[in-house]
């Protein structure tokens, strides 16, 4: 309420005036680039940033049915031309970027899915947001809980050498050399999370150096369209639902989109080298030893496939 008093009559005026509220968030008129913007985590994303009043640009290969987006560009993340063919149709400053694309290896071969789960992240950020985003700026990727193991060296040995190759055909170049292709599309997108986990690590410390934030949110067990691809590899629907945590359902898409949107606004200016997992508990009790979590490592599984075939 503010008061008025007029000089020489006595009268005091009060009226109320509205608190204009405050964009907490900071996302007004900001340039966001979200991949996998069509459909489940990715358009719950780009929903909320038109809601919010971003500048959206939805990056996917099939078409994104988002009202009010800014502009809608058709990428295959699999194809490097693709890709740069994808960023010449986005804007040369880039606020926010929001890596949310991926397969989950049932309908795609090991390298496939590694190529788009993995190689594309990182191409993308090394070849365009590393050139095109400032202080202020800020990147979050989804990945998984199912890569939580990233940091054990029995991982680590086989996705460093991909981390660290520079360039797309390098790294193509050393993804096939290491010749794993013959092993399922699933473990693929356990390898890919695990090493883009990994790539929060890695790649915070470099975009610093220019004021620019990098995080991961970790979703468990999310009701999206790729659910059936989830449950048939998880081996069924009560398996899936054990990386739920004690929600003792699935997630829904929103419930991803929340919370890396919080991640990438102002909200977390001070947040930046941080894998969040949203899994209502799950992963955090299997650290404490107070429930049974994953514990075979690529190595294992390469020792494993050895003794098969000698």
């Amino acid at each position: 309420m503010i008061c008025k008093l007029f000089e020489g009559t006595g009268m005091l005026m009060c009226v109320w005036r509205k608190n204009k509220m405050k964009d907490y968030f900071g996302y007004n008129d900001k340039i966001c680039v979200v991949t996998g913007a069509s459909s489940g985590m990715g358009k719950a994303t780009a929903e909320m940033l038109v809601d919010l009043g971003a500048k959206v640009y939805a990056l996917d290969y099939n078409q994104c049915p988002v009202e009010g987006i800014e502009k809608f560009v058709q990428v295959n993340l699999g194809e490097k031309d693709s890709i740069d063919a994808c960023f010449a149709q986005v804007p040369e400053h880039i606020d926010c970027f929001f890596g949310i694309a991926g397969v989950s290896g049932i309908k795609t071969d090991f390298n496939t899915t590694v190529t788009i789960d993995l190689l594309a992240n990182t191409y993308i950020t090394e070849e365009y947001l590393a050139k095109r985003m400032s202080s202020g700026g800020s990147i979050a990727y989804i990945t998984s809980t199912g890569g939580i193991l990233w940091a054990e060296e029995g991982n680590k040995k086989y996705y460093l050498p991909l981390i660290e190759a520079e360039g797309w055909e390098n790294k193509k170049a050393v993804l096939e050399a290491m010749n794993l292709n013959a092993l399922p599309g699933t473990l693929g997108y356990l390898f890919a999370k695990c090493a883009m986990n990994y790539y929060v690590a890695y790649q915070q410390s470099r975009m610093a150096e220019q004021g620019v934030r990098v995080n991961g949110l970790l979703p468990g067990s999310t009701n999206t369209g790729m659910k059936d691809e989830f449950q048939l590899a998880a081996g069924g629907e009560d398996k899936l639902l054990a990386s739920a945590g004690h929600a003792h359902r699935l997630a829904v898409p929103e419930e991803m989109g929340e919370p890396v949107v919080f991640l990438n606004s102002n909200m977390a200016r001070f947040i930046s080298g941080e894998l969040l997992a949203v899994d209502y508990g799950a992963v955090i009790e299997e650290q404490a030893g107070l429930a049974k979590g994953a514990t075979v490592t690529f190595d294992t599984i390469m020792q494993m496939l050895k003794a098969r075939q000698g």
